[in-house]
Order: structure tokens, then C-alpha cells, then sequence
């Protein structure tokens, strides 16, 4: 089935059902500041990673009830006839801040936060924690598969292991947290991630002889492709290999076995046949602890599929998005706190620094910001009246992590993928050793709120 243009019921029911009760009260159009935080990290996790801003702020834009969207709802007895009028002429008019894409987070951090009325951002929850519970878990899971790969290329290549949508965005969350390329050539057209890929074992099956398959591949491809050499037995694929394209063949890739020592054999097969040049990739059920076993290894590139795009055991990054604050019948937004137990939440708007010491990390001070008087007119440097703006001069030796991403409804934190790289690059940078264990353990940055 075609999914339709619209992203409005990518929801969940009860938000409609809220925002039809809230209309009744008329607490609707109250001013009201939803938070997107993670309480705490997948078992084991040190950090997160920020990732899907830019499909969030995408899918906002396109978040409007057209007359298809309308009339299912009426048919379905969902909501009421005044809800159905309001929603057909809903557009988000509130502002959001956010950490920006591929930025660490730890736990508490505020790392997105919806400022408009009660009706309005209500109905952006579902929308907002799918796109970043599945990207910020497939980013988080790659950037500890690149920490342990250290200067060796990763290509993401688990399409097959996912839903098709959700291939593409793992394609391009990987990329965000430092994979090299992707094998999915749709993430390729819509954001710009490289692909790559050259054959698999169907490609040698369907000859009559490796040899024809090798020949056929380098008679199109060129000798700088990948020759895959386990389709029967490696040692003599490699011979046949180096016999065929010389020693300017460009790698040759492993999918099977123990990979370290295969590894080993292949990379003294290549040397001793004079093809000293010719790479080393291996793939196969790959994730970030069987490649840092191979860090010893003579690899010269991996292949991932399954781990990355499932987050690596964590597939979704557990984010909640909760209300921290609303107007109360005086005017003035006030804190508000859920606390079930064991679900506890903050209250109040905050805004987000990090504390560095000689440029490494040293602390997430969240702060709360003051309650303010909603009136008509916007505080500067927003559009959305009565909206604080989640900032102030940082304090000497930190950072600003929340930065404008819509200001009256308007979209203006868009960026290019590449700047999200760079910034998680230089993100992870500052991180204490501590972060890149792979053994269990706290975050590693506290979260102090004050």
C-alpha cells in the first residue's frame, strides 16, 4: 500500500481523543512545553546519539489534515465534528528547540522541546518519538561501531534486515554517527549518502566456474571491485583472484568463517602473490564487539548490516515526551511533573549546557528556567507569544546544546547531512575514555539539573 503524503495520522488515536477533551474544557489553547528526554540509556551504553532532527522537522511540515486524512476520521467516529473543523485548518504555529542532529544526550538530557498550545503539540508525540527512538538507536549503536573500527571505512548494508522505510532512515543515521556509505540506493537519492556494493554469492553461483564469475565482474566492473572468495574455497578464490585481475586488485571480501583467521590466511595469501595493495573487507553478523575483536586483525574495512539497523540489541533509544509545563488560568507557565513511580519526570521549561575542562566533557547542567507570564507579545528572539527562549549566556566553560529548529511554525534549523556528521565527530571527540567501553557501565557524563 502507497503511504500517503500527508504525516498527520502517524499518531496514535488517543491524541485526537485528548485534543477533542481538551477542546471541551477549553484547556486546548493553552500554552503548553513538551520534552523529548531518554530517563536513561540501553543497558551498557556510556552515551546517545542524537539522530532524525532533520526527518522530524521534515515530517512537521507535512503534519496537515487534508480532505482524505478528514473524512477517515469522520468515517472511523474518531473524533467529534469541532475537532475534525479545528484539525482541518491545524499547522504547527509553536516554536521547537532541540539539540541539534548527532550531539550526544545522556540521561535527563532535553534533547528536543515543543513549545505551542495544548492542541498543537499534543499531536506531534507519536510523530516525534518514532523518527527519533529508531534513528537516535540505530546512530547511538554506529557510533560505537566506529569508535571500535578506529580509521577502517564501516558500510552500512542491513536493508534486508528491516522495514523498507526504515532501512532508508538507518542508512541515514549511520551515516550521521561516521559510516563511510550505505548499500541502500534510495538513502543515496534522498540525502546524499554514498553507496556502494559490487556482488554477492549469487553473482559466483550463477556462473559456471569462479573463474568465470571473477572475470566477469572485472570485464565490468574494473579491478578496483571487491571480490567476494567464500563462495567454496577461499584459498583458492584468492589465487584465482590475483591471477586474473594482477596485483592492482582492489579488495576482496570475506562473509563466513572466523573471520580473524581467515583474515590472516587471506592477507598472507594476497602478500605472498605480490597483490600487497589489494584490501581486506569482512562482513557477516557483524556489530560493535566482534569488531573491535578484529582490531588486531589485517582488516581494512566491515560490512554491517543486522546490529546497526536494530540498534545493536537497543532498537529504540527509550525517549518519552512528556509535558514539563503549561499556562494555568492567571496566564503564567508553570512546571508540571508526572511521578508514577519508577516514570518520573521534571518539571519546567530548561535550558541545556556542557561543562568541558581542558575540552573534555565533564558535565550536562540542566537548568529550569524561571516561570514567565504568557502574554502577547514574543520575547525576543522567538515569534511564539509568551515563548521563553530555552537559552542564556553559557557559563564560562560550557557549551549551549539547545538551538532553534521552528519559530512560529516555521522551520529554520535545517542543515545538511554533512554538518550533522562533523558535529558528532567533534562530539564524540570530547567525551571522556571512558564513554568508548564496551564493558557495562554508567553514562559517561552525569546529568546535574539545578
Amino acid at each position: 500500500m502507497k503511504m500517503p503524503m500527508s504525516a498527520a495520522l502517524l499518531t496514535d488515536h488517543y491524541e485526537l481523543t485528548m485534543l477533542e477533551a481538551a477542546l471541551g474544557s477549553g484547556a486546548a489553547h493553552r500554552r503548553a512545553v513538551f520534552e523529548v528526554f531518554a530517563r536513561h540509556l540501553p543497558q551498557g551504553r556510556r552515551y546517545g546519539v542524537v539522530a532524525g532532527t532533520g526527518r522530524v522537522l521534515d515530517a512537521l511540515e507535512d503534519f496537515t489534515f487534508g480532505e482524505q486524512e478528514i473524512e477517515f476520521l469522520r468515517r472511523a467516529r474518531v473524533v467529534d465534528e469541532r475537532t475534525l473543523d479545528y484539525l482541518a485548518g491545524y499547522r504547527f504555529s509553536g516554536d521547537v528547540h532541540g539539540y541539534a542532529e548527532g550531539e550526544c544526550y545522556f540521561p535527563g538530557s532535553p534533547i528536543m522541546v515543543v513549545d505551542g498550545t495544548f492542541a498543537e503539540a499534543v499531536l506531534l508525540e507519536t510523530l516525534i518519538l518514532s523518527i527519533l527512538n529508531h534513528d537516535s538507536a540505530v546512530a547511538s549503536a554506529a557510533s560505537r561501531m566506529v569508535r571500535a573500527a578506529g580509521e577502517r571505512p564501516i558500510i552500512e548494508m542491513g536493508s534486508r534486515r528491516t522495514h523498507e522505510a526504515a532501512a532508508v532512515a538507518a542508512a541515514r543515521a549511520a551515516y550521521v554517527a561516521g559510516f563511510g556509505s550505505t548499500s541502500n540506493l534510495m538513502a543515496g537519492r534522498l540525502y546524499g549518502v554514498p553507496t556502494a556494493g559490487t556482488a554477492a554469492h549469487a553473482f559466483t553461483l550463477l556462473h559456471d566456474s569462479e573463474h568465470d564469475a571473477f572475470q566477469a565482474q572485472l570485464d565490468f566492473l574494473g579491478t578496483d571491485t571487491t571480490l567476494l572468495v567464500d563462495t567454496y574455497d577461499v584459498a583458492k578464490a584468492v589465487r584465482t583472484a590475483v591471477e586474473l585481475a594482477g596485483p592492482r586488485l582492489g579488495a576482496v571480501r570475506i562473509d563466513s568463517g572466523d573471520l580473524r583467521a581467515v583474515a590472516h590466511e587471506v592477507r598472507d595469501m594476497l602478500d605472498g602473490l605480490g597483490a600487497t595493495g589489494t584490501r581486506v573487507v569482512v562482513t557477516g553478523d557483524l556489530d560493535e564487539y566482534a569488531i573491535a575483536a578484529l582490531a588486531a586483525a589485517p582488516v581494512d574495512g566491515y560490512g554491517v548490516g543486522t546490529s546497526v539497523v536494530t540498534g545493536s540489541g537497543a532498537p529504540t533509544a527509550s525517549l518519552v515526551y512528556k509535558l514539563v509545563a503549561r499556562e494555568d488560568s492567571g496566564g503564567t507557565l508553570r512546571p508540571v511533573a508526572k511521578r508514577s513511580v519508577g516514570k518520573p519526570s521534571r518539571g519546567g521549561r530548561k535550558t541545556a549546557f556542557r561543562t568541558l575542562e581542558d575540552g573534555v566533557a565533564t558535565c550536562e547542567l540542566v537548568s529550569v528556567l524561571p516561570d514567565s507570564p504568557v502574554t502577547d507579545s514574543p520575547v525576543p528572539g522567538s515569534t511564539v507569544p509568551g515563548s521563553p527562549v530555552p537559552g542564556s549566556p553559557a557559563p564560562a566553560g560550557t557549551r549551549p546544546l539547545l538551538r532553534p529548529l521552528v519559530r512560529g511554525g516555521a522551520v529554520v534549523g535545517r542543515e545538511p547531512l554533512a554538518e550533522a556528521r562533523e558535529r558528532h565527530r567533534a562530539s564524540v571527540a570530547e567525551l571522556p575514555k571512558d564513554a568508548h567501553h564496551l564493558s557495562p557501565g554508567d553514562a559517561a557524563v552525569p546529568t546535574v539539573f539545578t
